[in-house]
């Protein structure tokens, strides 16, 4: 039954909704119940938990389309619960465990104190996202996984969308893992790549890229955007790169690409680029996630990317519309 104040109850009630969600996530319940129903007390028994308190889960998670009654007090994974197993194609198991992180949760939980002030809460109480990351390794192990999962398919529409066909050598920047590279060589076999990231990611990365045969045609390069890009290459790719930093710092690092790219290169920008509308995006939610976990980090416009690119000695010159509210933003050097 709807309330009469729609939205705004409906946002309170998905707050419960997810804590459900995220306990179902921790327990691994989907991978448990992955062979057939179980009731309650069996469910318990196998992660480690109160059936009674599991049980009350069980109910909302029911009512949300997740798990559905399979008899006497017996639930079964819907297809949408079947997604949050870990062993299936495009889990949503790592973004699920991702946002419920203590330190994703008191993020959101405290963005008042982020707008009232005009400093993240997060920062303030954890430090820097990624020195966070670096200082826990469950947690990092966590963020990783969650960014891989949100990265492939991106990765194959990137591959799929793009004409590479004049790209002789593509420069991933902060490429991670290189997962997006690694999608675009195999669409296109006459094509070279080079991943540049801080030392501690070359390792990951020239695994990575080893295990899926292509070192032979990539190199994989320690490096900080903010000092020096390697240079003299035709296509850079930054993904995910500048929606994690204010303008200031956006435009120090495609000044560094700028001074990096052929006159006839290509400079392509994967990100969530928003609606000047007041439509629903799913890049407004990932704004406030932004908001909270950064100090400046903030997702964009078409306008506000255009005129950030002017700023740095580019010209926006296309937007390629992805699933999942993506977009991949084309330059060229002005």
């Amino acid at each position: 039954m709807s309330h009469p104040a729609g939205p705004i109850w409906e946002s309170i009630s998905g707050i419960s909704r997810f804590a459900a969600l995220a306990t179902m996530a921790e327990l691994g319940c989907a991978d448990h119940l992955a062979e057939g129903p179980l009731n309650a007390e069996e469910l318990a028994i196998r992660c480690g938990a109160h059936a009674p308190s599991l049980r009350r889960v069980l109910r909302e998670l029911a009512g949300m389309g997740i798990v559905r009654s399979a008899g006497q007090d017996r639930y079964e994974l819907t297809a949408d619960g079947s997604s949050l197993r870990s062993d299936v194609p495009d889990s949503t198991l790592p973004a699920v465990r991702m946002i419920a992180e203590e330190s994703f949760w008191y993020a959101l939980g405290n963005l008042p104190t982020t707008v009232r002030q005009g400093r993240s809460a997060f920062v303030e109480r954890y430090g820097p996202l990624y020195q966070r990351l670096g200082q826990h390794p469950e947690v990092g192990q966590i963020f990783d996984t969650y960014m891989t999962s949100r990265a492939m398919p991106f990765a194959e529409q990137v591959a799929e969308r793009y004409d590479f066909s004049r790209v002789d050598t593509l420069v991933d920047v902060a490429g991670g893992k290189g997962h997006i590279l690694a999608a675009v060589l195999h669409a296109n076999p006459r094509m070279r790549g080079v991943l540049v990231d801080l030392d501690h990611v070359v390792p990951g990365a020239t695994a990575a890229l080893t295990a899926h045969g292509l070192m032979e045609r990539c190199e994989v390069l320690a490096g900080d955007f903010f000092a020096q890009v390697p240079a003299g290459f035709d296509a850079y790719l930054l993904a995910s790169i500048l929606h994690n930093w204010d303008d200031q710092d956006a435009e120090r690092i495609l000044r560094r690409v700028r001074e990096a790219i052929r006159e006839d290169g290509r400079l392509l920008i994967l990100e969530m680029v928003l609606p000047d509308e007041d439509e629903p995006h799913v890049g407004k939610d990932m704004d406030m996630r932004m908001l909270a976990l950064f100090d400046g980090g903030t997702e964009r416009t078409r306008q506000e990317y255009s005129v950030l690119l002017e700023k740095t000695g580019f010209r926006l010159t296309e937007v390629f519309d992805l699933s999942a509210g993506a977009s991949l933003v084309e330059a060229v050097p002005a």
